[in-house]
């Protein structure tokens, strides 16, 4: 039974014979360590042991009511609230959730016990009654009497905070408990279109969406936060939310929102994570990559395959991966997803060269090559594996190799044009086309293009871009 039951009113007893976790008992299994660490935290929360895990003054009178201690704080903490009377009859259904019969509606129950509908569980249910309320000093007090509806789930929501759950629609019967759960009622349930239910006995199928309420009883906004006030938490949320930053400030019960109001100033550290967080999640093309971008990018690229690992990785996950360093001073300056777009991403991108590298970019990887018509060809670096220039086929005359850059590692793949920019040879050596593959280019088109040269020998020729002027 140790290895799965509930660890609480264990963790309790060994906490009031002195030994927090049951270090040298001579148990037949010891006790599970997560689940006796959750026992333990429970009693935390309850303030019925310390920090050390050794029982307190609150905790010894946990003990003392002879109950499940969450039960026994819905007992002490209620019995001020709702009277000694009723928090004993309520504690007293909730420790034996079958008493007044199987509907969900936890105030019926109650009133069918009062009622006696069956005297046999009324004469049980009062027993236990008496014993608990023996617990309790005597009430005298004067106080606002709340409804029994309110009571039972004031007191349910004492012994299971975590379970106070809200509808997520008005009148609907699908709930979200504190604890961040989801939750349903039974088809048919009297309970369903309740705002608010404090939820004292639920269960869950492996698999199923949600847990199913057994036993509840509907409450108001201010009891869920009178019964959960420990959960209660107001915070600033910065954050990516429906493709763009949201930014405000929230109150919530546990996992439950209970009101928001927009911020406007964030943070803008805040901001810049939210920001960060919308990159990751979809990608760079957040940013703005005009062509001048993108050729850096794709320049980099060439680098570090061509000369290694010492280059940045400008790939998708890398750049996302150190979007602080390239990117902070952007982030930090942005408000929302429209202010991405407007990143200098040139001036962001080349803050992850090192000076050395700056310096010998346009070096090792040009933007444009010379050809021997004097023209400057812009090189195509999106297979960072294979540089790719594109020229016409006459300005090349008089190249007897392909041109090459990294300091001479890399040849660049011609893709030689006719005189009207189609492609009519791919080759990374242009000595072999020079003389294998030219001859018969030379042959397909000197007739088509008749004012342009078409000389035997290439290597010798004078390169031009244009074509000789017509025979008048």
């Amino acid at each position: 039974e140790i290895a799965t039951a509930d660890l609480t009113g264990f963790a309790l007893e060994l906490a009031a014979w002195g030994t927090p976790d049951g270090a040298g008992l001579a148990l037949p299994d010891p006790p599970p360590p997560a689940a006796l660490a959750v026992a333990r935290e429970t009693l935390g929360t309850l303030g019925a042991v310390d920090d050390d895990g050794r029982i307190t003054a609150r905790g010894r009178a946990v003990a003392a009511a002879g109950t499940h201690p969450r039960l026994a704080r819905a007992l002490l903490d209620g019995a001020p609230r709702v009277g000694a009377d009723r928090a004993a009859e309520v504690v007293a259904i909730l420790g034996e959730d079958t008493l007044g019969g199987t509907g969900d509606d936890l105030p019926a129950r109650w009133r069918r016990l009062r009622d006696g509908v069956d005297p046999a569980a009324t004469a049980r249910w009062r027993t236990e009654v008496r014993r608990l309320r023996a617990a309790l000093p005597a009430d005298d007090a004067e106080r606002e009497r709340l409804p029994d509806d309110l009571a039972a789930g004031l007191l349910a929501g004492l012994a299971y905070p975590e379970r106070l759950a809200r509808t997520r629609r008005p009148g609907g019967s699908a709930y979200l408990m504190a604890g961040g759960t989801a939750a349903e009622l039974t088809p048919g349930s009297g309970l369903a279109g309740a705002a608010w239910l404090a939820v004292a006995v639920a269960d869950r199928s492996p698999g199923a969406p949600a847990a199913r309420v057994r036993l509840a009883a509907p409450i108001d906004e201010a009891t869920a936060r009178e019964a959960g006030a420990a959960l209660l938490r107001s915070g600033r949320e910065v954050a990516w939310t429906g493709g763009d930053v949201v930014a405000r400030e929230v109150d919530r019960l546990g996992a439950i929102e209970l009101r928001e109001r927009q911020l406007t100033a964030p943070e803008p550290e805040l901001v810049a994570a939210a920001l960060l967080d919308g990159l990751r999640q979809e990608g760079p093309g957040l940013l703005r990559w005009t062509p001048e971008a993108t050729g850096l990018r794709r320049r980099m690229a060439f680098c570090r395959q061509a000369l290694g690992g010492d280059w940045p990785d400008v790939s998708d996950a890398a750049l996302l991966d150190r979007a602080p360093d390239w990117l902070g001073p952007e982030l930090v300056r942005a408000r929302r997803r429209a202010d991405l777009s407007r990143v200098d991403v040139v001036a962001a991108l080349r803050r992850l060269l090192d000076w050395r590298q700056a310096a010998r970019l346009d070096e090792l990887a040009p933007e444009r090559l010379a050809v021997p018509s004097g023209s400057r060809v812009r090189v195509d670096y999106a297979d960072p594996a294979a540089p790719v220039l594109a020229v016409k086929l006459q300005e090349t005359f008089g190249w007897r190799d392909v041109p090459r850059i990294a300091d001479g590692r890399v040849p660049v793949l011609l893709h030689l044009l006719s005189p009207a920019g189609r492609p009519v040879a791919v080759t990374a050596d242009l000595a072999s086309f020079w003389r294998t593959g030219y001859p018969q280019v030379r042959a397909e088109l000197r007739g088509r293009y008749p004012r342009h040269p078409w000389p035997e020998d290439p290597t010798t020729a004078e390169p031009t871009r244009r074509a000789a002027p017509r025979r008048r």
